[in-house]
């Protein structure tokens, strides 16, 4: 039985592949982007089918994990009640996909919060570290003492900052401080 031809990888997929990666393939979105990382030793038929696979699981983790800016909203009320009870009332919270170098970013003048959509395919408490980073600077703007004693009241702060330090890591981006 013939194999199917190989379908061309799409131009939004970089391949990055590893002489040190054994046997794993793994994939993760960057802006407009799907980075998928895999063995040095696969052959072009088995990159097509992998580049495959891992598209269509980025696709359906999307899917799941697709949060509307209305409960993204809701969601930084309630981790505002929880953590931050002396937020000003929020304006509005929303992703965005211009936000390259940044997880996200807060305007205190207008008490608004954006999330990049790189986060979408992140596990929530990472996204709810980030939400209360960004709330911390409701209260204060800049990143100092003051600040960061705010968004380490969320219990899983350190480890949502090791998380998001690893991810910038692998994909060997010059990540900005939120």
């Amino acid at each position: 039985m013939a194999d199917s031809p190989l379908r061309p990888i799409p131009p939004h997929v970089d391949i990055r592949r590893s002489k040190r990666r054994k046997r794993t393939v793994s994939a993760y979105r960057d802006g407009d982007r799907v980075i998928v990382l895999m063995p040095d030793r696969l052959s072009a038929a088995e990159e097509a089918r992998w580049v495959e696979t891992m598209l269509a699981r980025l696709e359906k983790q999307r899917s799941r994990s697709r949060v509307s800016d209305e409960k993204l909203l809701a969601r930084a009320h309630e981790l505002a009640c929880r953590h931050l009870p002396e937020v000003p009332e929020l304006a509005s919270v929303r992703w965005v996909s211009n936000q390259n170098r940044r997880w996200g970013s807060c305007t205190p003048a207008d008490r608004s919060i954006r999330l990049s959509t790189r986060l979408q395919s992140m596990p929530a408490w990472v996204v709810d570290y980030v939400l209360v980073h960004e709330l911390a600077h409701l209260i204060e703007p800049t990143h100092n003492a003051t600040f960061w004693a705010l968004v380490h009241r969320y219990p899983k702060a350190e480890r949502a900052e090791g998380y998001l330090e690893g991810v910038s890591a692998a994909s060997s981006l010059d990540l900005e401080d939120f």
